[in-house]
């Protein structure tokens, strides 16, 4: 923003200003969700299918390590199983791979991923997971709270409500 109040001082008059409104307006742009395209550079579908996998075979130690937050999400799985059984807890995560069940959308905010996925026989209950890029192409769950996490949050209730950015 420095150089930008730089480049107003600089230039004057309303060509300054013009240009000042113009950087604001593109900043303002690109922190805003992005849809991506299916199979696009720089999803984090593959650690999602990854993490799944772990969870639907019931490892729980090998889920929480791919978090931002492994002792928090250890604990989470940990309670969740042992509040509806091994068994449960399988089949539950075991149901993203079945073939009625898919992803329908993944968007982009600065390093953060929104997966959202459509549980078809769950009567389409879409649910959505939250990732975040630690280094090029690495992805983690993302269990911090964050204002880019809250505003993602927001793009899977207003998918739930047919409002969603494209």
């Amino acid at each position: 923003m420095h150089r930008l109040t730089e480049l107003l001082h600089k230039t004057g008059g309303k060509w300054g200003l013009s240009l000042f409104l113009v950087a604001a307006a593109a900043l303002a742009h690109a922190e805003e969700p992005r849809l991506l395209a299916s199979g696009s550079a720089g999803s984090a579908l593959e650690a999602a299918k990854q993490l799944l996998h772990y969870l639907a075979d019931g490892n729980i130690e090998a889920a929480a390590r791919l978090s931002n937050a492994p002792r928090q999400r250890y604990e989470l799985l940990r309670d969740y199983r042992t509040k509806v059984g091994e068994e449960e807890f399988r089949r539950v995560y075991g149901q993203y791979f079945h073939p009625e069940n898919r992803l329908v959308a993944e968007y982009r905010l600065g390093s953060r991923r929104l997966l959202i996925w459509d549980l078809g026989e769950e009567a389409h209950h879409l649910v959505g997971q939250y990732y975040v890029e630690i280094e090029d192409g690495k992805f983690l769950l993302d269990d911090a709270p964050s204002e880019p996490r809250s505003r993602l949050r927001r793009v899977l209730q207003d998918y739930r409500r047919g409002k969603a950015p494209s």
